[in-house]
């Protein structure tokens, strides 16, 4: 155990700061364009569901980690397995956070990029020509230097609040931001609604077309629970490592799911109301957050305030998570190398900034992947993360606590802070069992569809 670990000044900041790291990209970017290409409600459901029976188990799993060893992923797996080869699995998560943020910080300029694009009143100008919005955003990703710079602010603040720390840095930005994108989204969402044809987009998203969900579509619900509530990367047991032994981790868990489902289910009414009220395709796949919704806002009254307000979101949504993911990687040089938090902020956060200059340089000319068809450094990273490393993690540690460390174990930790809380022990064993099944398919269907084309 770590003498003089940094702590969560309250019970409050800490579930603000673990929903703020489950909040990001993936509700209010991935999400909605998964959804609008798999079915619209069909998709939604089974994505509930996951996060419920899958990500939960988790979830708790990965707190009662961090807060039984207070340490990072590396040093908590190795403390509870007598240093044996489980540490590596820690060295999985700090590693899928390594590669997450490459990309992730890169996707975090483009939203600064557009929100100021939005303030002043671009969108009208991009919407006036047929194919300007896929055009302009074409050409500003391909850029070889305009996409860098604003890759570089955006990690420049990821870093700034990462040195403050635990309290002064991640607690206190936490609680700031997650107000502002609540209140914002609050505020789109009432606009979307108001939008005449708005319940088109609700229907869609609530309610199921089963045929329009395929295998790959039930696959995709699976692992985007995972990467949505950052789990697999050892954010949450680095975050579960600062916390004093009066947390009830499950009511906590349960607040976290709720706050980002909650976001993620708000950013689809949001965006859907809007595509469907505007006459929109709501499969409009990756680029329906940057090339879509800029032709959508300027047909709105008071489109240019609401085009801000939705890229600012953005923008939090994304700040928020990436500071969770650096936290990883920084815990574990502090812990594991005897680092400063200033040596291993300032180190690690510019060579993940570097690693993210090759990402925005592979949309261009300088993508060293061509020959491999559509793929580029970019597509690489996030697929090598989300199909493969982001679950691995997750079905190791369902393992791990089945097999090495003990559901009895796990429960006794789970249940300190909780008074009067029993949780019986075959059904823990069970879920837990169901949970890595679940996540093993996810990895099975990725490899055989690799290997046979299988879809």
């Amino acid at each position: 155990m770590t003498n003089g670990r940094e702590q969560w000044s309250s019970k409050f900041g800490f579930i603000l700061a673990a929903a703020g790291s489950a909040v990001g990209l993936g509700n209010i970017w991935k999400f909605p364009h998964m959804a609008g290409e798999n079915g619209g409600g069909a998709f939604t459901l089974i994505y509930l569901i996951c996060i419920l029976v899958v990500g939960l188990p988790i979830l708790l799993a990965e707190f009662t980690l961090g807060r039984r060893t207070q340490a990072s992923p590396v040093g908590a797996f190795s403390a509870l397995s007598d240093g044996s080869r489980w540490k590596w699995l820690g060295m999985l998560g700090v590693a899928s956070a390594f590669v997450i943020l490459s990309f992730y910080g890169v996707i975090g300029g483009w939203t600064i990029k557009y929100s100021l694009l939005a303030l002043a009143g671009s969108f009208s100008d991009i919407a006036s020509s047929a194919g300007g919005a896929q055009a302009e955003f074409d050409q500003f990703v391909a850029n070889p230097v305009e996409p860098i710079f604003w890759h570089m602010i955006f990690m420049g603040l990821t870093v700034l609040i990462i040195l403050k720390g635990v309290k002064g840095g991640i607690e206190k930005w936490s609680k700031a931001l997650m107000p502002i994108l609540l209140g914002i989204l609050i505020v789109l969402v009432i606009r979307g609604v108001t939008l005449d044809g708005a319940m088109e987009g609700i229907r869609f998203l609530f309610s199921p077309k089963w045929g329009d969900l395929t295998t790959e579509g039930v696959v995709l619900a699976l692992g985007h629970s995972f990467f949505t509530i950052s789990l697999g990367m050892g954010t949450m047991i680095t975050y579960g490592s600062y916390l004093r032994k009066d947390q009830d981790l499950l009511r906590a868990g349960l607040w976290v799911i709720f706050i980002d489902t909650a976001i993620a289910l708000l950013a689809g009414v949001a965006i859907f109301t809007a595509v469907f009220a505007l006459g929109q395709n709501p499969a409009g796949g990756p680029g329906l957050i940057f090339v879509v919704l800029p032709t959508i806002f300027p047909q709105m009254p008071g489109g240019a305030v609401f085009g801000f307000l939705f890229f600012a979101l953005l923008f939090v949504a994304a700040l928020t998570s990436a500071i969770s993911i650096l936290e990883v990687v920084i815990a574990y040089f502090i812990d594991e190398k005897q680092w400063s938090r200033t040596q291993a902020t300032l180190a690690f956060g510019g060579i993940i900034t570097m690693l993210g200059i090759f990402v925005s340089l592979s949309f261009g000319e300088y993508n060293v992947l061509k020959s491999f068809g559509e793929m580029n450094f970019f597509s690489l990273m996030d697929n090598m993360s989300s199909k493969y490393m982001l679950p691995i993690g997750g079905f190791l540690t369902a393992v791990f606590v089945l097999t090495r460390w003990g559901v009895p174990e796990f429960l006794k930790e789970l249940q300190t802070g909780a008074a009067g809380m029993k949780i019986p022990l075959i059904p823990a064993i069970a879920v837990f069992g169901f949970a890595g099944l679940v996540v093993a398919y996810i990895l099975l269907y990725e490899v055989f569809k690799v290997m046979f084309g299988a879809g």
